[in-house]
């Protein structure tokens, strides 16, 4: 959420009218149509040893073969066998609650479907339950009641294009439709909710690249006031910081560079320069 809070201040609205569907932006989503790839919602890998992501305890003949739906994964009880449900049936949870290398397993016994536990866990503890061995397996069964409990595993055909494994989802209502609508645009109307569309629509698009560092510095400057004028009138300022910038472009400095003026404690940025002071600083350095 906290980068859909960036790109919604980021999107420019009035460049993003189209004859139809306007304030729209393709983000990097999309169908590849693979149905049988299973996540965790915890997917931080620093989380899993080798080989722990791909751990199942599927009851025999699960998960279903050829299951469309939003497909989420239940652990029952009273043998720890892992069942494919749709998503939206309700159900209690597991939550991990995750301290540096130690892990609780948390039960919820609130009826909720998975994207509704998923989003419990999270405000209350780390997220759903990653079953990553047989030991931990068994540490949730010897938890459990009666009935089929959520945790992290689901399965999803939406990527993303630069290969995270991120199972945030933000659909605005109804979406995806499974209309053969196999990319995804942020609709910045609707505080930017996904939704699918066909590929060869026409939109906006949003990149993303390598923070670039920013540095920044104070540097003391001394003008020759032939004119006379009021160095501390805000047009003057703002005359001078143009022409400064146009002298720093002609020497090769980036484009993106920003350049302003402090203010001292008296709230002006220039002083006239005392020139007897000067004189006598000038005379102790000699000596």
């Amino acid at each position: 959420m906290e980068v859909m809070k960036i790109l919604n201040n980021t999107a420019d609205l009035d460049n993003m009218i189209y004859s139809n569907n306007s304030y729209r932006a393709w983000i990097g989503l999309y169908d590849d149509h693979v149905l049988g790839s299973w996540w965790w919602s915890l997917s931080d890998p620093s989380f899993y040893k080798p080989g722990e992501t791909e751990f199942r305890q599927w009851y025999p003949g699960r998960p279903i073969a050829g299951y469309t739906d939003n497909v989420c994964a239940g652990i029952q009880h009273p043998y720890g066998l892992w069942y494919d449900r749709s998503c939206d049936i309700i159900h209690y949870a597991v939550c991990a609650d995750v301290r540096g290398s130690s892990v609780t397993f948390v039960i919820i016994t609130i009826l909720m479907t998975w994207p509704e536990a998923q989003s419990y866990c999270r405000a209350h503890y780390t997220d759903l339950a990653s079953v990553r061995n047989m030991a931990e397996n068994q540490k949730v069964q010897a938890m459990l009641k009666v009935g089929l409990y959520w945790f992290g595993l689901f399965r999803d055909s939406w990527k993303w294009s630069d290969g995270s494994t991120s199972s945030f989802s933000f659909w605005k209502k109804g979406q995806p439709d499974n209309n053969n609508e196999t990319c995804v645009a942020a609709d910045f109307s609707q505080s930017g909710a996904w939704e699918g569309w066909s590929c060869d629509m026409e939109r906006a698009f949003i990149c993303y690249g390598p923070v670039v560092p920013v540095s920044k510095k104070v540097l003391k400057v001394k003008f020759e006031n032939k004119k006379n004028l009021d160095l501390n009138d805000p047009a003057v300022m703002e005359a001078m910081l143009k022409q400064l910038k146009q002298k720093l472009r002609a020497q090769g400095l980036d484009d993106n560079i920003k350049l302003s003026w402090r203010k001292q404690a008296d709230g002006n940025v220039f002083h006239k320069e005392d020139k007897k002071t000067n004189k006598r600083r000038r005379k102790r350095e000699e000596l």
